[in-house]
């Protein structure tokens, strides 16, 4: 069946993807309404558009005359209104399965009863979004790869509840706009991404064994596989955040254990470090992260380091013991004296309970010289969220002391540990961490 059955397509999220789609249907000589929720972000919209289209023109791609008229086809608004006349309407929006749910339902409310509406999901269930419309027969899935000017796949997804002809339309479509579509069923991360994410999962936890360096992996399979780019520099594209919530739409579904998200992706996102687009992930660009470059001196060329233990209770009495017997000069401080903490190369944070935690570090953060290192003793608390909720995840390390008196530390640094920090670390009663 021709796509001709469509001549004016809707787009509701003018991000990367959204607006990427849209200029794909611009250029395909579709009428073509662009909402998002605000005026800001409809800017922001017309910004991505305006861009693509400019670099192609730069790059001999498209003519001015042809950018000009993919512009003149696009209609830009704040209004789910102006979705009215459109016959088939596509969801951009974040991949959260409550905001997918709220736009179908107002999508339900303006659109034509023989529209068909199509979300844009990566690994999201569609029959979830279409049984909350009243319309479960004419929803489908149209997945487009990023960045959609230039990826050629584009999955189109049927949900048993599906009518045939909706499915086949929207393939039709896809087909007419130069691009490849498959069809598939309603699985979580479909075709491309459940394949995908299993192979971009395990490099991930190969990395965090210490099967491989970042570097090597990387390598290996541009040049062994024959792939354009490895699976970090890859993973730092889509966006780190981005690959945990596909990994745990399919783990949630599949329960294999090749799609559980290796521990080094969570502790990445929760520290807001997520690729390209943070200008940090497994890579760092546009620079090197902040932070000290080195490791710490050895503590006997120099005074002994000044240790600082904030906590009232016998664990950290105990803590305080076994600095101060490894030779550190030890002060018992309170987390918000800054004349005590002054001075101090490490800070121990020794709360009574987990709950105190994270207020005592970001307090400790406050007080203490910008060149101390912070160090919390939590053990079923994930050091990386009390030290970003700290305002300095650079400078904090776990310090775990499994017996107080004892002479074995356990040290974890996270993503976000400055280079220096794991090891600016108190010494144990025999030398050893």
């Amino acid at each position: 069946m021709s796509s001709g059955s469509f001549s004016r397509v809707g787009v509701v999220g003018l991000g990367t993807m959204g607006a990427g789609i849209a200029e794909v249907l611009a250029r395909g000589g579709l009428d073509v309404v662009g909402v998002e929720v605000d005026a800001e972000a409809l800017e922001r919209g017309r910004g991505h558009l305006e861009r693509s289209t400019g670099r192609a023109v730069e790059r001999g791609r498209l003519t001015g005359e042809a950018r000009d008229a993919i512009l003149g086809r696009t209609t830009l608004t704040t209004e789910f209104a102006d979705l009215g006349g459109c016959d088939l309407v596509i969801e951009a929006v974040p991949e959260r399965l409550d905001l997918k749910r709220r736009v179908f339902a107002t999508l339900d409310g303006v659109c034509r009863e023989d529209a068909v509406l199509a979300t844009n999901t990566s690994s999201l269930s569609v029959t979830d979004i279409a049984v909350t419309t009243r319309r479960p027969s004419k929803i489908v899935g149209v997945h487009f790869f990023n960045p959609a000017p230039v990826m050629r796949l584009v999955e189109v997804i049927g949900t048993v509840l599906t009518e045939p002809d909706a499915v086949a339309r929207v393939a039709a479509l896809v087909e007419d706009l130069g691009k490849t579509p498959v069809t598939v069923g309603d699985r979580a991360g479909f075709v491309a991404n459940r394949l995908l994410f299993g192979y971009l999962n395990q490099a991930a936890g190969m990395l965090e064994s210490g099967h491989a360096t970042r570097d090597d992996i990387d390598t290996a399979m541009k040049g062994g596989a024959g792939l354009p780019m490895g699976p970090f520099t890859l993973m730092d594209l889509i966006g780190l955040d981005t690959c945990l919530e596909v990994l745990e739409a399919v783990y949630a579904e599949s329960r294999d254990r090749r799609h559980a998200p290796s521990p080094v992706l969570r502790e990445l996102v929760a520290a807001g470090l997520l690729g390209r687009k943070t200008g940090q992930g497994f890579y760092t660009y546009g620079g090197t992260a902040s932070g000290n470059e080195g490791a710490a001196g050895d503590a006997a060329d120099g005074p002994p380091p000044v240790v600082g233990v904030a906590g009232t209770g016998p664990y950290a009495t105990a803590v305080a013991r076994t600095c101060g017997a490894a030779g550190a000069e030890v002060r018992r401080v309170a987390a918000d004296d800054e004349a005590a903490l002054s001075g101090c190369d490490l800070v121990i944070e020794a709360a009574g309970t987990d709950a105190e935690r994270a207020p005592a570090l970001a307090a400790l953060a406050k007080a203490a010289p910008p060149d101390a290192v912070l160090a919390t003793t939590a053990v079923t608390v994930p050091v990386i969220g009390l030290a970003v909720a700290s305002g300095r995840p650079a400078d904090v390390v776990g310090l775990r002391f499994p017996e107080a008196d004892g002479t074995l530390v356990e040290i974890a640094a996270t993503v976000a540990s400055a280079p220096g920090s794991p090891t600016a670390r108190p010494p144990s009663r025999n030398g050893s961490g």
